[in-house]
């Protein structure tokens, strides 16, 4: 019997498994392949592909294009759409790691402080 981790269900929970065709994933954000080949142009999301080259996209990358079509659907271009969601995504990684460091530094000064 595989270990429990190499179960393909655990491929189903995890947001960065590309298990979504170029075709499904237009279907499920209700666009045309060409915008999502158009957010790899502009270097939003980059596409896994499966071995025969067809691109594949995560759950991750899924809910980033919905978000630059969002923008684009609001009017934005595509070219600032993309800089806009990838300047969303740089902010709340930094937010993220500001939050981990204000955490260790309130642990650190507990420790200090005992």
């Amino acid at each position: 019997m595989p270990p429990a981790s190499s179960r393909p269900v655990d491929n189903l929970d995890d947001d960065d498994y590309p298990a979504y065709t170029m075709g499904r994933a237009a279907e499920m954000l209700g666009t045309t392949p060409a915008f999502l080949r158009a957010l790899g142009e502009h270097l939003l999301i980059t596409p896994l592909r499966s071995e025969g080259g067809h691109r594949r996209y995560s759950r991750y990358q899924l809910r980033i294009a919905a978000r630059a079509r969002e923008l684009v659907d609001q009017g934005t271009p595509i070219e600032a759409a993309c800089r806009i969601v990838i300047l969303e995504d740089q902010l709340e990684e930094a937010r993220r790691i500001n939050e981990q460091l204000r955490a260790q530094g309130r642990e650190s000064q507990s420790h200090n402080s005992a």
